[in-house]
């Protein structure tokens, strides 16, 4: 660790740093991970860096920030660094930018565990900014041909369909049979709310 911050020190003008000091900066990250104060130290020492946007194309790095930042209760900074990182791994970059609400909620609500659906809601309310999810959130929902087809079906025919009907309409709408099992599962319970 010492000999990190002395690389970092002698380098902190380098534009951008050797890689060899990347490097060292991933693996100190990766081996310290259950070492609070010293990964805290080690974190700090490279946001205070003036090349700190190099550090933040690495996953670990990124990692060990928002980590840092969620246990010292700095959830809008830990929001901040995925907002500015440049890390190519955008799937984890997303599952931390969740990992930060729900830190937060559970803060808020003081409890150790969220339920699914108040995980759910907190995805909702929060959603990842552009940054992270360029090419937009993907959308769950079914077409509105498929939807009217479905609904259709179950105003003519049943809102309970059977095995073999379930099967045809799969096929139709080239979905897959427990799609539309639960599509009919949550139709009928809007149903009858």
């Amino acid at each position: 660790m010492k000999q990190f911050m002395a690389m970092l020190k002698k380098n902190e003008n380098e534009h951008p740093p050797p890689t060899k000091l990347l490097n060292r900066a991933e693996q100190l990250c990766r081996e310290l991970q259950s070492s609070s104060p010293s990964l805290e130290k080690l974190v700090e020492a490279m946001m205070e860096c003036k090349n700190k946007r190099y550090f933040l194309t690495n996953i670990h790095v990124v990692r060990a920030c928002v980590s840092v930042h969620i246990r010292k209760g700095q959830h809008d900074a830990a929001c901040r660094l995925l907002e500015y990182c440049k890390a190519e791994e955008k799937e984890e970059l997303v599952l931390l930018w969740h990992e930060i609400h729900y830190r937060r909620v559970m803060e808020k609500h003081q409890t150790d565990v969220l339920t699914p659906l108040q995980k759910f809601r907190c995805r909702k309310r929060n959603p990842p900014p552009i940054s992270l999810c360029p090419e937009g959130l993907k959308n769950r929902n079914y077409s509105e041909e498929v939807r009217q087809h479905l609904h259709r079906f179950a105003a003519e025919v049943t809102a309970n369909p059977d095995k073999k009907q379930r099967e045809g309409l799969a096929l139709d709408m080239n979905l897959q049979p427990t799609q539309v099992y639960n599509w009919f599962a949550n139709y009928r319970r809007r149903q009858k709310s």
